[in-house]
């Protein structure tokens, strides 16, 4: 499967909510009044778009109307032109560092898929003839340790690890002490569940990175949120909350296969300015995918 259709599979449900609603719209009332552009505007607010790239569409779609009227008016393109120029603004690619290790830290709230992003990393990378290490930094879960090796296992990618209930920052210490003595091109650190609202737990996250700070200057280099989309704006709070505690430098968004909540990407990224890095869309391995503000946004609002 290519990567378009992988994207269009993945936002299906996303997709048909929304094209659903504006073509209900539009087909009911051709002539564009203050009443359907009211009902434009809740069906994008119901996509978890978020109020900013809504009032955007809306504005571009006032604008588009005034000048050429109903004739070949298209909204879908139109709200499909404004979500990539908005997404399209930031850079997506991760971060290489050339002749040192990149060290990445997947940060999140339980539940998200940290350890899981963290291993399909790995495999993304190792792909791309990177070489690439995990460390285990989830000690409080003993289930997260024994799952990051299973992963390590099946891709042959080495886990720096330690005992359930150690020092994650010490696991992290050794970690970057690995990665570089192996000249690994990237560090992928799984760190534990946390949430958000829990200072003394982020105040852990900021002891890791400053671990790991004074082992290797400028590290971490990578810190992405890894954000479900199923649980749709709530997102945004974890991803403020975060942003002020560990400075992103990007988001991961996972299951966005099974939600109608697909907006919610449009919406983190046009307040935080924060640029996705890369999506999940399905169980296996190669389901996370760089993330393409083009494909996304045709994704969203193509024409079935």
């Amino acid at each position: 499967m290519g990567l378009f259709s992988k994207f269009k599979a993945g936002l299906a449900k996303t997709h048909a909510k929304l094209t659903h609603e504006l073509k209900r719209i539009i087909t009911r009332s051709p002539k564009l009044t203050a009443e359907s552009l009211e009902e434009i505007e809740h069906a994008l607010i119901a996509a978890d778009l978020g109020m900013p790239m809504t009032s955007q569409i809306v504005a571009a779609v006032k604008k588009a109307y005034e000048t050429q009227g109903t004739a070949g008016l298209d909204y879908l393109a139109i709200a499909r032109a404004e979500i990539e120029k908005s997404l399209a603004a930031n850079n997506p690619k991760l971060r290489e560092i050339p002749g040192s290790t990149c060290v990445v830290s997947i940060v999140g709230v339980n539940g998200t898929g940290k350890t899981t992003t963290s291993a399909k990393l790995a495999h993304y990378f190792q792909a791309q003839k990177k070489s690439v290490l995990l460390a285990a930094c989830d000690t409080f879960r003993a289930a997260a340790i024994e799952q990051i090796k299973l992963w390590g296992a099946r891709l042959k990618v080495e886990v720096i690890a330690s005992a359930y209930g150690s020092d994650a920052a010490s696991v992290a210490h050794d970690a970057v002490t690995a990665a570089q003595a192996r000249k690994a091109d990237y560090l992928f650190i799984d760190t534990a569940g946390r949430l958000h609202t829990k200072h003394n737990l982020m105040q852990e996250l900021q002891k890791l990175h400053r671990v790991i700070g004074k082992q290797l200057a400028g590290a971490p280099h990578e810190v992405l949120l890894v954000l479900d989309a199923t649980t749709g704006m709530n997102a945004l709070n974890q991803a403020r909350e975060f942003h002020k505690a560990v400075p992103l430098t990007g988001l991961i968004v996972t299951k966005l296969d099974g939600t109608s909540k697909g907006g919610m990407v449009v919406a983190i990224q046009k307040e935080l300015g924060l640029p996705i890095k890369f999506i999940g869309l399905g169980e296996q391995p190669d389901d996370l995918q760089p993330f393409d503000a083009k494909q996304f946004a045709q994704a969203l609002f193509e024409e079935s």
